[in-house]
C-alpha cells in the first residue's frame, strides 16, 4: 500500500514539472503570418537621426585639394623614432555632437544638427561650404553606433555596428537570438530621442512589425526579452528541475518493478 501512496504523490509532480516546462507554438515561432503579408516593391526606408554624445567623421573634398583642407579638423604629425618621415602628414579628427546638438566646424562655425537625418546633415553643410567652395565633396559617417540587447538571449552585451543602419532582427542574431525562454510577442525596445526615451513592444511573431519604426534601430536602443512563463515557472521550482524528474523517472520506474515482482 505504501508504494502506491508514494506513486499517487510522485505522478502529479511530474505532471506539474512538466506542464510548467512546455512551450506552445505559437509563443515560439517567428513571422507566423507570413504568407498572408503582400510582398512590397519597396522595403521601409530608415534614416537614422543626429544625437547628441554623436561621434561624427565628417571629410570636405574638392577639386583643389588645397581649397578643402581649412573645412578638416586636421593634425599636424610629428616624427618619432618609429616614425622619422610622419612630418607634415595628416589625420583627420572626428567631431563630438554637445549636449545641445552643435558641433564647431571649421569656417562655417557652430552648426546645430541634433534631430536632423544624415542626409538632411549633409544638406546642411552642402549648403554652407558652397559658399566657399564650388561642388563640394562631402562625407559623414557615425563611428560610435551601438546597441544593447538584455535579457533572454545567448549573448546580452552592448554591440558596436560598423554600418549605420541594423534591423532588430540583426541585433538579435548577433546576440545569439532568443533563448527558447524569451517572450517573442513583447519585446521592449528603450529608445532616447533629443533627451525624451520612450518605451515601445515589438511582435515578432507577427509580420507587421517589419513595418514598424522599430524595425530598424537607432544609435544606443536598448533591446529587452523578457522570460516566458516557462522561465519563470522553472525558477519558482527550481534550478534543478531535470535532476528532479531524473530522480522521479527512476523513483517510478522501481516502484513498479517491486511491485510487479511482489505479486
Amino acid at each position: 500500500m505504501k508504494y502506491f501512496f508514494l506513486l499517487k504523490k510522485t505522478i502529479p509532480f511530474l505532471f506539474l514539472v512538466l506542464f510548467f516546462s512546455c512551450a506552445s507554438k505559437k509563443d515560439i515561432i517567428y513571422y507566423q503570418d507570413i504568407d498572408t503579408l503582400q510582398s512590397q516593391e519597396k522595403s521601409t526606408s530608415y534614416e537614422i537621426k543626429i544625437q547628441p554624445d554623436d561621434l561624427l567623421m565628417i571629410i570636405v573634398s574638392a577639386e583643389d585639394p588645397e581649397i578643402a583642407i581649412p573645412f578638416n579638423l586636421t593634425t599636424l604629425s610629428i616624427p618619432t623614432a618609429d616614425r622619422p618621415d610622419a612630418i607634415g602628414q595628416q589625420s583627420t579628427q572626428l567631431y563630438l555632437v554637445d549636449a545641445n546638438g552643435f558641433i564647431d566646424f571649421p569656417i562655417v562655425g557652430k552648426l546645430k544638427i541634433s534631430g536632423f537625418t544624415r542626409s538632411e546633415v549633409l544638406k546642411i553643410l552642402q549648403d554652407k561650404i558652397a559658399m566657399f567652395i564650388k561642388n563640394p565633396i562631402i562625407n559623414l559617417r557615425i563611428m560610435n553606433f551601438k546597441y544593447s540587447v538584455q535579457g533572454e538571449v545567448t549573448a546580452p552585451g552592448t554591440y558596436s555596428v560598423a554600418s549605420e543602419r541594423i534591423t532588430l532582427i540583426e541585433a538579435l542574431s548577433k546576440a545569439g537570438d532568443l533563448t527558447i525562454y524569451g517572450k517573442r510577442n513583447s519585446i521592449l525596445i528603450i529608445r532616447e530621442i533629443d533627451g525624451v526615451k520612450s518605451y515601445n513592444r515589438v511582435d515578432i511573431t507577427k509580420t507587421e512589425f517589419i513595418n514598424s519604426p522599430f524595425y530598424y534601430l537607432a544609435q544606443n536602443d536598448v533591446v529587452y526579452i523578457e522570460p516566458n512563463k516557462s522561465r519563470i515557472n522553472s525558477a519558482a521550482v527550481g534550478p534543478n528541475t531535470g535532476v528532479i524528474i531524473s530522480i522521479s523517472s527512476l523513483l517510478i520506474t522501481l516502484i513498479t518493478l517491486i511491485i510487479t515482482f511482489s505479486k
